[in-house]
């Protein structure tokens, strides 16, 4: 059998010649087996007829078994041609011929090197689209995270303004000079209370 992959073909006829031909010969070889059953089973029955016949039945089947191996060989013969013969003149697509799904490269042939380059190109261009993909999704993160701290952000002023209009009905101009004051006597008050502490410190070390 042909080591040939014949690949142009298979895609044609949507199986490798090889293939094919593989299932004539098993198919030949089955119809052949099952023949020579059935003549050693007439021969057999013709046999039980005739009167003190010398052949007996494991005769019989050697005998068959020595025809069978010498068709097959005969077989395997004329099989080996045939094979040449399709593979060759029926199951062969020339190579100045094109599958009509290959029509296009009459109008814009290209050589191997152009191919090459082709398919680098290709691959160029889809580490890029990736790579566009990858950076859409890391903007679409960072603008959800922009629209978390732009809620929040608003919620805080929205805060400061309450905080200013209550400053202002408790008679409180201006919040901002308010928290600042507010500040400083907190910080005042902390301050406070750590010299207090301090000195329960020392009156409990005394």
């Amino acid at each position: 059998m042909s080591v040939d992959p014949m690949a142009y073909e298979a895609q044609f006829f949507g199986f490798t010649p090889q293939t094919c031909l593989l299932r004539i010969y098993i198919a030949f070889q089955d119809y052949l087996f099952e023949v020579m059953q059935a003549v050693e089973q007439v021969i057999m029955k013709k046999l039980e007829g005739i009167p003190d016949c010398e052949l007996s039945p494991v005769q019989i089947r050697k005998c068959t078994e020595k025809f069978l191996c010498f068709m097959k060989e005969r077989f395997d013969n004329l099989f080996g041609k045939m094979e040449h013969l399709f593979l060759q003149l029926i199951l062969h697509i020339p190579p100045n011929i094109l599958l009509p799904e290959d029509k296009c490269q009459e109008t814009h042939p290209y050589s191997e090197e152009e191919f090459r380059l082709l398919q680098k190109e290709i691959e160029e261009l889809q580490n890029k689209y990736k790579t566009e993909l990858c950076t859409k999704h890391a903007l679409l993160t960072e603008l959800e995270e922009q629209k978390i701290v732009q809620a929040k952000l608003k919620q805080t002023l929205s805060l400061f303004d309450e905080l200013e209009n209550i400053g202002r009905d408790h008679g409180t101009s201006d919040f901002r000079e308010s928290l600042v004051s507010m500040v400083q006597n907190s910080r005042k008050l902390k301050n406070i209370r750590d010299t207090v502490e301090k000195e329960n410190k020392k009156l409990k070390t005394s």
